[in-house]
């Protein structure tokens, strides 16, 4: 049935947002320090950065995975960036949150998008998830009709947006019951960067 398409895209894609990313973090700190509303601009471009992502694995495929495994400083890059806005947050004093953000920064239409499309490991993940979907008599390619492709990347859209929707909500629940928050999101929001950086220096170590 051709409604199947969507359902995968939606599976393909939240299974893909499950894991914490650049954009879920920026979801979980934008609804603490500020509300649900900022933070699901996040989303919304974050979804449309998922499409243009996984647009691209679909048309170059094995083509993009050979260009990051040639490349391995890109990654190693991606490491050291996360490891070192890590570390920044963690040590990171009360004072210095008075520090006026750029406009660019101020955008959360902005910081969603870019947070979504500077992300490799998830260009790879869809090459990987096109390769599973492919390989169950579920063919799906750019010569595919247009109603199929507009099925399955409208619901790669939604099921990133409701993802990260989910993680809004769940940050919300909690945002009352702690003390110090914007503190104490700072330094968890850290630590998670820099566990992410690790996780991406082990594989590269293998």
């Amino acid at each position: 049935m051709i409604i199947s398409f969507f359902i995968i895209g939606v599976i393909a894609s939240t299974v893909g947002a499950l894991p914490l990313g650049a954009s879920n973090i920026a979801v979980i700190n934008t609804t603490i320090k500020e509300n649900t509303k900022q933070a699901f601009k996040i989303a919304i471009t974050a979804g449309i950065s998922e499409v243009i992502l996984s647009y691209y694995a679909l048309h170059c495929n094995m083509a993009v995975k050979d260009f990051f495994d040639r490349n391995m400083w890109i990654q190693i890059v991606i490491v050291i960036i996360l490891m070192v806005i890590g570390s920044y947050l963690i040590f990171k004093s009360k004072k210095e949150e008075r520090v006026k953000p750029s406009r660019l920064s101020r955008s959360k239409y902005a910081t969603g998008f870019l947070l979504g499309i500077l992300n490799p490991p998830v260009l790879i993940y869809w090459i990987v998830a096109f390769g599973t979907i492919n390989n169950n008599n579920l063919i799906l390619s750019l010569s595919s009709s247009l109603f199929v492709l507009f099925l399955f990347f409208a619901g790669v859209y939604t099921g990133k947006v409701a993802t990260l929707y989910l993680y809004s909500k769940f940050s919300l629940a909690i945002k009352n019951r702690v003390q110090n928050i914007t503190l104490v999101i700072n330094k968890v929001t850290g630590v998670l960067l820099i566990i992410i950086g690790l996780a991406q220096a082990i594989k590269l170590s293998f």
